[in-house]
């Protein structure tokens, strides 16, 4: 996917991407971030972005791939500077108790256990390197193929596919480990 440099992209074309693929560049940044509020502001620092941006689109060639590169660019900067801060002065996080709170369920057996399961892989997915989470999180919950897996992060697809395997394997290992039968 390539974003063209010329005239800047207006306000309904931004509109119109926000329209057709919102939902999974949102979708991404909620992955992306593990926090609704961060999602949100990533969201939307990425659209901001796109609008102050040189771009025109190519809608034949899958504009999404450039929103989806775009988001994942900015989380890491902004990764790198929680990073920087942290090591001036740390401070602690209560993703975890939060979490667990969000997901507590009074439903049916087989539910809770879906659930449970569910609050699991996400825990396990949340361990892995970056470089194994962002291939997975693209390919399962974003729908993109390897090829534009490939061009987001900037990587040969050989290795995309590497990614996601090792991935995988890593997630049934650890659920087996914890009692999950695969």
């Amino acid at each position: 996917m390539k974003g063209k440099w010329g005239e800047t992209l207006d306000a309904r074309e931004i509109e119109q991407c926000i329209d057709t693929f919102g939902t999974d560049i949102y979708r991404f940044c909620l992955k992306l971030c593990m926090d609704k509020t961060d999602a949100e502001d990533l969201y939307q620092q990425t659209f901001l972005k796109a609008l102050e941006s040189k771009w025109t689109l190519d809608w034949d060639n899958n504009p999404k791939a450039l929103f989806f590169s775009l988001a994942h660019f900015l989380w890491k900067n902004e990764k790198r500077k929680m990073a920087r801060r942290h090591k001036i002065a740390p401070c602690s996080n209560l993703d975890e108790e939060t979490e667990s709170v969000l997901y507590s369920s009074v439903n049916m057996e087989e539910d809770f256990v879906q659930k449970e399961l569910m609050i699991e892989v996400n825990r396990i997915i949340e361990t892995l390197p970056e470089k194994v989470r962002i291939p997975l999180i693209l390919y399962y919950l974003s729908d993109c193929s390897i090829e534009q897996i490939a061009t987001i992060i900037k990587k040969p697809s050989g290795t995309v596919k590497s990614r996601l395997f090792k991935g995988r394997s890593l997630i049934k290992k650890r659920l087996e480990e914890l009692g999950y039968e695969g």
